[in-house]
């Protein structure tokens, strides 16, 4: 018999679980986060995860929060074996993780207990791990510490970025959901209580975090460019003006000529970190758009003993 979902979820990284969803069950309602400006027009636009339901005729709610009784009101009518989470956005109070009998799943994109919080991504490529993975469990009143019942493991590309390996693992969590989700609502599979030992946080990233700081090895700031990419994004100041970096590569033979200095050595833009250097591959200026390395010189080729700054120059008085 397919078991009976509600599907919790807001951004791009839910979709695929929400398909996977519909492929084994029955998804009674989908809840996902209300409408928010976005984009340079700050128009007002809806989740991908709502967007996505509204095209396969599925029923979306949005409630601005989910302590309020008529949102377990809601549940309670709509009767679902489970409640599926993935990037919900709102950690949930006991009347919702209570709400299903078999309670709620987490589609988490770690190897827990490794990274629990909102930005395991990005923790995993900050932190210089080989592999991660994706984690199925059951939400308990903890972060992220309830027991578990499937993980797999996918190795970090060296260039990957948090949005590249955002997108793997949100294919990998699907084929999880498809796989695993009807056994854990039939009984067939039982949660292991994770580990005490190897528990780290992943708190969510601020736009402060995508500041490059070139004081620091080239290895760090690599992995920095690659956790905070496409968001907040990694940027820099380069003779007063913002720029963000997109992607960059090691040259873990070129000494560097001090923290930010730059190198423009044809049409490749070169800044120093605090060893060695890092070739800027793709790089975007403020209000531009985002383009190659070449192009970005073309248009804005630094005067010599130019360097890139974690923050703007200082005002004078």
């Amino acid at each position: 018999m397919s078991p009976r979902i509600v599907f919790l979820g807001s951004p791009e990284a839910a979709v695929p679980s929400l398909r996977a969803a519909v492929r084994i069950g029955e998804v009674a309602a989908v809840l996902s986060q209300p409408d928010r400006p976005a984009g340079r027009g700050r128009q007002c636009c809806p989740p991908p995860v709502a967007v996505a339901a509204r095209e396969l005729g599925l029923a979306v709610h949005q409630p601005p929060g989910v302590r309020k009784p008529e949102v377990r009101a809601l549940l309670d009518a709509l009767r679902p074996d489970v409640l599926l989470v993935v990037a919900y956005g709102r950690i949930l109070p006991p009347a919702i993780l209570e709400a299903a009998p078999r309670g709620c799943v987490n589609v988490h994109f770690s190897l827990l207990p490794r990274h629990r919080g909102a930005a395991p991504v990005a923790h995993a490529i900050l932190a210089g791990d080989e592999r991660t993975g994706v984690t199925l469990m059951r939400l308990d009143e903890g972060l992220d510490t309830g027991p578990v019942f499937a993980q797999r493991e996918t190795a970090i590309g060296p260039e990957e970025t948090a949005g590249e390996l955002t997108a793997r693992l949100a294919v990998l969590g699907a084929e999880m959901v498809e796989a695993e989700l009807p056994r854990w609502v039939a009984g067939e599979i039982e949660a292991r209580p994770q580990p005490a030992e190897g528990a780290t946080l992943a708190p969510p990233l601020d736009k402060c975090d995508g500041a490059i700081s070139w004081d620091r090895p080239a290895l760090e700031v690599h992995r920095r460019i690659r956790a905070v990419t496409p968001w907040p994004g990694a940027f820099g100041y380069l003779e007063g003006r913002r720029i963000i970096v997109h992607r960059a590569r090691l040259l873990p033979h070129v000494a560097s000529p001090g923290p930010g200095a730059v190198l423009v050595q044809g049409r490749r833009f070169v800044v120093g970190a605090a060893d060695t250097c890092l070739e800027l591959l793709e790089v975007q200026r403020e209000g531009g758009k985002r383009v190659d390395a070449g192009c970005f010189l073309a248009g804005c080729c630094p005067e010599p003993g130019a360097r890139v700054c974690p923050e703007p120059p200082a005002r004078g008085g």
